[in-house]
């Protein structure tokens, strides 16, 4: 199936959601691909129009079960796979009020919640990527925290690309309410020789006095692409730690923006990464201290080798009003070999005086 407005209106979606889709067709239909002349994609050439793939369908089967990862979480209190973009199975132990389901069943039996957040973190306006996802995405993955609910174990996402060849918009919603705590753990994968391309969003929403552990695996087969967008915005004394390894993938991108919009606010970013053959591991993160009192860690670690090229650009701001701000950002490379890469530019806005902000990066070989 092409990428067409006919396609955009699939499934019979409920108003809200037609609107919004019309909407992001035309933004998609007029914008042109990111280019690296753009800063935010600078060093990266992508060499294809989004446009030209077809939509992947449903039928296909499951990769099969990735028992490493199992091993490592043991019991979750709810799981669910992403198969090309469509959710094929959820399951949940966790307590009464919290809601994990598809997207595709959110838009119905928890219209009114969903509505005020879904598809709200990521611009549509941001890139032709952003406009095709929240053309085309249909469904994915939703859970709701509601306020003082503890959920101590993880809801594990298992999100997988089968179709060689096709795009698929795999998307992302977590609420976190008011005093409440979660864990989130976003499993990417494919098989080898997919050739796929993933457009994912995954947009986070902490509430005053939460807190959220995310953590996110990019583990692509070599022969596809990903290129995903993340948005947080995080409340009054939350607090927002998200880990993200990249493994895999011939180009995986992430492009994260975090708001810090509480007084208070807390993130931290992590990040490690290894990049080996003709690999392209692309990070932009992007930190808005937006209230007083805010404080933010930002390290992503990583090493190329073969032909390998990294990149990260990373942005503080720091607005006027977010007095008394502490902001770190920290990116160190290796490089393994003589072919191998790495552009590192961190960058500092400050708006605000009284403040405590730093930034470093490291680029060289193996001492």
């Amino acid at each position: 199936m092409s990428l067409t407005e006919s396609s955009a209106l699939r499934d019979a979606p409920p108003s809200w959601i037609e609107e919004r889709r019309r909407a992001a067709f035309a933004a998609f239909d007029g914008a042109a691909m990111p280019s690296e002349t753009e800063e935010v994609w600078r060093y990266v050439d992508l060499g294809f129009d989004v446009s030209d793939y077809q939509l992947a369908e449903g039928g296909a089967e499951a990769l099969p079960a990735d028992a490493v990862l199992g091993n490592e979480i043991g019991h979750a209190a709810g799981t669910a796979t992403v198969i090309d973009g469509a959710t094929t199975d959820v399951r949940s132990d966790a307590p009464d009020g919290v809601v994990f389901e598809s997207v595709a069943k959110a838009v119905v039996s928890h219209e009114t919640m969903l509505r005020e957040v879904y598809g709200k973190g990521i611009p549509v306006d941001l890139d032709k990527l952003a406009a095709a996802h929240h053309a085309f995405s249909t469904d994915g993955v939703v859970l709701y925290v509601p306020p003082a609910t503890a959920v101590t174990q993880p809801f594990v996402i298992d999100v997988q690309a089968t179709r060689p060849g096709a795009v698929s918009f795999p998307h992302v919603t977590v609420v976190v309410e008011e005093s409440s705590q979660a864990s989130v753990v976003v499993n990417n994968r494919s098989a080898d020789g997919t050739g796929a391309l993933v457009v994912p969003q995954i947009e986070l929403y902490v509430r005053d006095n939460a807190r959220l552990d995310m953590s996110v695996v990019q583990n692509w087969d070599y022969s596809s692409t990903a290129l995903a967008h993340g948005r947080a915005v995080v409340g009054r004394d939350a607090t927002l730690r998200l880990a993200e390894a990249g493994l895999g993938g011939e180009l995986s991108r992430f492009h994260l923006m975090v708001d810090l919009v509480g007084r208070g606010a807390h993130a931290e970013i992590l990040g490690a990464y290894f990049g080996e053959q003709e690999q392209t591991l692309d990070y932009r993160y992007f930190m808005n201290h937006a209230a007083p009192n805010t404080t933010s860690e930002m390290f992503l670690k990583g090493a190329v080798e073969d032909e390998a090229l990294s990149v990260f650009t990373g942005m503080i701001r720091i607005e006027e009003e977010a007095q008394r701000t502490n902001a770190h950002q920290t990116n160190r490379n290796l490089i393994l070999s003589d072919g191998a890469r790495a552009q590192s530019v961190p960058n500092l806005e400050i708006l605000a005086n009284d403040v405590r902000c730093g930034h470093g990066s490291t680029v060289g070989p193996l001492e």
